[in-house]
């Protein structure tokens, strides 16, 4: 008899729901049928969606985290560690295309919104690593001088479009072109 991890059916069948239709045409009893469970069963593992919803981010957010942090040259300069945690995300993601897709419809989420602002605030140690490279490459003058929400914006909002075109076959993101992007995004940032 194959046993299964049920919370974890029910988290996948979220991510891909999410991915494809959004949070609002995603009920949880869609979620329960879809990954095969009854609709109180699912209430065994997440209280309600908003727990399932921050849950799953979580879980994704490790996930990337745990990418990012995999070979990242920690003894390498400012400039070297954003390359390579561009470099990193964008290779995620184009693994993991429902990730991004999730990831996004959770960042423009009253969810992402409250998330995003923790971050921002450093009230959250997720994404410690990127604030650490801009905060410090802002203090040695390597960086503009800008707030780090803005940094931010220059540093991956364009990441997020064209992973998106990516996606949607509007563009190839291939090894040249992902070096491109992430010095376009450097010189962006650089002072």
């Amino acid at each position: 008899m194959i046993k299964t991890d049920k919370r974890a059916d029910i988290m996948d069948v979220a991510l891909n729901l999410i991915a494809e239709r959004g949070f609002h045409d995603s009920p949880m009893s869609l979620i329960a049928r879809e990954a095969g469970v009854a609709a109180g069963t699912i209430y065994r593992y997440f209280e309600s969606k908003d727990a399932l919803i921050l849950a799953l981010t979580r879980n994704l957010e490790d996930r990337i985290n745990e990418t990012v942090q995999d070979e990242y040259p920690a003894g390498e300069s400012i400039r070297e560690k954003f390359l390579y945690m561009n470099r990193a995300i964008l290779k995620y993601f184009m693994s993991y295309p429902r990730h991004f897709l999730y990831m996004e419809q959770f960042s423009i989420s009253p969810y992402g919104i409250s998330n995003r602002k923790e971050k921002l605030l450093g009230k959250s140690d997720r994404n410690k690593i990127m604030i650490d490279i801009f905060e410090r490459g802002v203090e040695q003058g390597i960086l503009k001088a800008l707030p780090i929400s803005a940094i931010f914006a220059l540093a991956f909002g364009p990441l997020q479009t064209l992973m998106r075109d990516h996606i949607l076959g509007f563009l190839r993101l291939d090894e040249a072109t992902i070096e491109q992007v992430t010095q376009a995004c450097w010189d962006a940032i650089k002072k």
